[in-house]
């Protein structure tokens, strides 16, 4: 079958997961791999043994595993630290319902959001940001050329490669204006805007965290709520989500149900002007300005329940908001003939549209595709890739390389795992 790694995703498509017989290994857990709670149908137990492997191999701590099909959950799994063969002690539990950041997972949600308000009457696609934010054009005059749907397929006119990435960049900012730790959103805009673009908008693709996090200012401008409490209102309650949150900078402010974050590099904390080194997780970079662009926590099982917004039009978006959402950008495909709609990636393959998206932050990485014949899972784990020795890649091809062990299951969990 092929592959449906992020790689592949780009450059082809790709066929369903048959389902074929597979001899499967045991779905619990052993003293030789992680601890695993959550429901696994035997028929979907490749799967399961897939991920143990993946994180054994790798000794990554916490992870978490949920799929559905046709918008029934099959399958939520939480894998915590695996124990030594020669140790009886629990480091980590994980189940299906623990928290993790999801990073730039949370795009999309940020794009359903302003679909909401353009869809409500409240807001217009082509509105400049200049005009919607108050933002000055003096620093550069192209920027009442950037849209708020400009905005949200990436065309905004910044590119991190060439200028840095502001939401990453806190003691530089904090120093060119002048302000103490920790900067805000305004900080962060002040010190952007008065810089000019790096390109003509809407004439190339360059991922923006800043671009979105202007998103999630538009979104609290319009609606005159925060930008939490607006999403929650109006994106997660009407599916009946309401375990996820934005999350919160150190450890010492998560949530009781979140799971702990692992990386091997420290920075300065830009939470506090103290200078003091901590881990780069818990105080090196500020979450709470990731809002929008990277900032929710939430479990695998939620990730998969709100990828259903987006299979049909239901109490959250309707026909017309999803097309715009998945539709092909000005700029059209790229050469290999993917394009990056509204927080998805995408690509067309006969008879459907695979979508897809992944996030990466100190302490995480996050993954969630929705592709052909209603299959959709998500993954999420407490380290990134930081030294080119977890290749995530490779677990995006085993999962697509692993067959269904007879049919695919028909009871939904979802009822089992609350919300």
């Amino acid at each position: 079958m092929t592959a449906l790694t992020r790689r592949n995703l780009l450059k082809a498509g790709a066929a369903a997961v048959p389902a074929i017989a597979l001899s499967a290994g045991p779905a619990h857990a052993t003293t030789a791999g992680p601890l695993a709670t959550g429901t696994v149908p035997a028929s979907l137990a490749g799967f399961d043994k897939v991920v143990q492997t993946f994180m054994t191999e790798r000794e990554i701590s916490c992870g978490q595993l949920a799929m559905t099909k046709h918008g029934k959950l099959v399958m939520a799994r939480g894998y915590g630290t695996y124990a030594p063969p020669t140790k009886a002690y629990i480091l980590a539990r994980v189940t299906p319902t623990s928290l993790f950041r999801i990073a730039s997972l949370s795009k999309s949600i940020t794009s359903a959001a302003i679909m909401r308000l353009v869809q409500d009457g409240k807001l217009s696609l082509g509105a400049p940001v200049t005009t919607l934010l108050g933002l000055s054009a003096t620093a550069d005059p192209r920027m009442d050329q950037v849209t708020v749907l400009r905005l949200m397929q990436h065309l905004g006119g910044w590119n991190r490669d060439t200028s840095k990435d502001p939401l990453w960049i806190d003691h530089t900012i904090a120093a060119a204006l002048d302000v103490p730790l920790p900067i805000g959103h305004d900080d962060i805009i002040a010190y952007r805007n008065a810089r000019p673009l790096d390109h003509d908008p809407g004439t190339r693709m360059y991922y923006s965290n800043y671009g979105y996090m202007l998103l999630g200012r538009i979104i609290a401008k319009v609606s005159g709520r925060s930008y939490e409490d607006y999403v929650k209102q109006a994106i997660l309650a009407p599916v009946g989500i309401t375990r996820m949150r934005l999350g919160r900078s150190l450890r010492s402010e998560m949530s009781a149900s979140e799971v702990s974050y692992t990386s091997k590099y420290t920075n300065k904390s830009v939470v506090d002007g103290s200078g003091q080194v901590v881990p780069f997780p818990y105080g090196g970079f500020n979450m709470p300005n990731q809002d929008a662009n990277g900032g929710w926590i939430a479990s695998a099982v939620d990730m998969v329940r709100y990828a259903r917004i987006f299979d049909a039009a239901g109490p959250v978006l309707n026909a017309n908001s999803l097309a715009t959402i998945m539709a092909r950008p000005e700029i059209g495909e790229s050469g290999d003939g993917w394009w990056y709609g509204c927080g998805w990636y995408a690509r067309q393959v006969p008879g459907n549209l695979n979508t897809w998206h992944s996030g990466g932050m100190p302490g995480t990485h996050t993954y969630l595709a929705r592709l052909q014949n209603g299959w959709t899972y998500s993954f999420l784990f407490n380290r990134r890739e930081e030294e080119g020795s977890l290749d995530f890649d490779t677990l995006d091809d085993q999962m697509n390389r692993t067959p269904v062990n007879g049919s695919w299951p028909t009871t939904d969990l979802f009822p089992q795992y609350g919300f």
